[in-house]
């Protein structure tokens, strides 16, 4: 029997949750032994049921018996704000779980194997490759102990961030402005450099066609040792600012980390967006490209340690879309994804705020 249909409603459930925080986004189907769908579940956040016991829990007593439970990610072996999903699985009495991605932390991962040792059947790895790209930067911050970092810049086609004279509103049109909005809502936290509030003095909030301030709001974060204005816009943001009085990246990411971010968008200027670059620090690139040509200096990206082309900084692209007449390009580092070297964070669960 495959399992790819019910992973796939699976997937879907899984969108309902919330896509920022410390937790992943997880789906349950539960189906009889007919293949007949009999309950489906979801995480809705730190402190609610796990997907697995959310499905469990819209079932009579016994009901779950002799069923399979087909869940996104591998049921959880650990006591968090809940009890692992592995033991709720066991007592509910179902006969088969298949997922599609293991979980890489080192306390909540293990739930495959202590299902084994309970005679429950277990199957892994069911549409992996779409279930890692939907959790990919979940999976970022538990393998890495790190944030999912997306670096997102706005240049001419020709490279250039700004004019000579330093303006750069606006390079590109509202429909590729409104992405930008978007892409923020979906991060934790958005940063950018002193050098960027001092010069565009952004309020760095996500905002709807209308300027309506969206539902979720990063929370802004300011890289560098330069103060910055009593009023400046960023104090009016719904979220406290976080001030990294540093140029260390590692340092600033560690930070982020240890505050429970999982998905940081930098946004701010060419000397942080390189700074990043060069530490191999970037997951994603969000690359918002105009039809113009600015020549000058004003370069979106500087010196990365590239010294020569054998050094350059190979991507994968992801997709080209056309945003009215703008162009994103989403990419990845390639060959493999360059990242900062696994903290001592790694190894705590990156679901024990469950």
């Amino acid at each position: 029997m495959t399992w790819d249909a019910a992973m796939r409603t699976a997937i879907e459930l899984a969108h309902n949750g919330p896509a920022t925080g410390v937790n992943p986004r997880v789906g349950c189907v539960i189906v009889d032994a007919d293949g007949a769908t009999i309950s489906e579940g979801w995480h809705r956040g730190v402190g609610t049921a796990h997907a697995e016991v959310d499905a469990l829990s819209k079932l009579g007593e016994g009901a779950a018996r002799g069923a399979t439970a087909v869940v996104t990610l591998e049921p959880c072996n650990h006591w968090g704000h809940t009890g692992p999903c592995s033991e709720a699985l066991i007592e509910a009495g179902v006969s088969r779980v298949v997922y599609a991605v293991s979980d890489p932390g080192h306390s909540s991962g293990g739930g495959a194997e202590r299902l084994r040792e309970a005679g429950v059947e277990v199957i892994g790895g069911v549409l992996a490759d779409e279930v890692e790209s939907f959790l990919d930067d979940w999976l970022t911050a538990a393998r890495l102990g790190r944030p999912h970092i997306t670096l997102k810049w706005a240049s001419s086609l020709d490279g250039r961030a700004a004019a000579d004279d330093g303006t750069s509103t606006w390079i590109t049109g509202a429909a590729a402005r409104q992405r930008v909005h978007e892409q923020r809502e979906a991060s934790d936290a958005i940063v950018v450099g002193t050098g960027t509030v001092l010069a565009d003095d952004p309020s760095l909030t996500a905002r709807g066609d209308a300027g309506e301030l969206m539902r979720t709001q990063p929370t802004p974060v300011v890289v560098g040792m330069r103060g910055v204005p009593k009023d400046a816009a960023i104090f009016r943001h719904p979220n406290p600012v976080i001030f990294e009085g540093t140029h260390d990246v590692h340092e600033v990411v560690a930070d982020l980390h240890q505050r429970g971010f999982r998905r940081v968008y930098v946004e701010g200027g060419p000397t942080l967006a390189s700074a990043f670059v060069e530490a191999g620090l970037v997951d994603e690139f969000a690359i918002y490209l105009a039809p113009t040509l600015l020549g000058g200096g004003r370069l979106a990206l500087g010196d990365i340690g590239v010294g020569t082309i054998a050094e350059q900084r190979l991507l994968r692209i992801q997709s080209v879309e056309q945003l009215g007449a703008d162009l994103l390009i989403r990419a990845v580092p390639e060959p493999s994804r360059e990242s900062s070297q696994p903290s001592q964070n790694t190894e705590q669960s990156q679901r024990e705020g469950n």
